[in-house]
């Protein structure tokens, strides 16, 4: 049975490009968070993984949805699998699906789409740094607009 996983980062962020994928894909039971992947604590997540059985694939939008970092994504990763439980990606470049347990290239892929994952996080977040200080040494201002006018400061 196919088990849908989808998740964003933030409230304000929208889940509907991932729902529409695992529709099409024939996913009807679907979980889905609104919280960072920094933690494992996603009641969505933790639907999906008591709801598995073995035999079972979560099917996911793309890897990083799963978790942040490598070693989140290989742990859960991991532990389905010791479960019987198979993990399948609808829009990764390399295309997993886990449910044969034996397969290596599943593996293979597994373990570099995790690693270019937390790379582009990495590579992300140098870039608004980067961007940040720029601004800032060209003397604007950065972060939320003030909610008090100069003139009252």
């Amino acid at each position: 049975m196919g088990i849908g996983y989808a998740r964003v980062s933030t409230a304000k962020q929208d889940l509907g490009r991932q729902l529409d994928a695992l529709a099409v894909a024939g996913i009807t039971k679907v979980f889905a968070d609104k919280k960072s992947g920094a933690t494992r604590d996603r009641p969505g997540l933790q639907g999906a993984l008591d709801h598995a059985r073995a035999g079972d694939v979560i099917v996911v939008h793309t890897l990083d949805r799963l978790g942040r970092t490598v070693r989140d994504t290989l742990n859960l990763m991991h532990e389905l699998k010791g479960r019987g439980v198979g993990v399948r990606t609808l829009a990764d470049p390399l295309p997993i699906d886990t449910s044969n347990p034996d397969s290596p290239m599943a593996q293979l892929a597994v373990v570099m789409l995790a690693l270019f994952g937390e790379m582009e996080r990495t590579y992300a977040s140098e870039r608004a740094s980067h961007a940040r200080a720029v601004a800032t040494a060209h003397g604007r201002r950065t972060g939320r607009p003030s909610v008090v006018d100069p003139d009252k400061l």
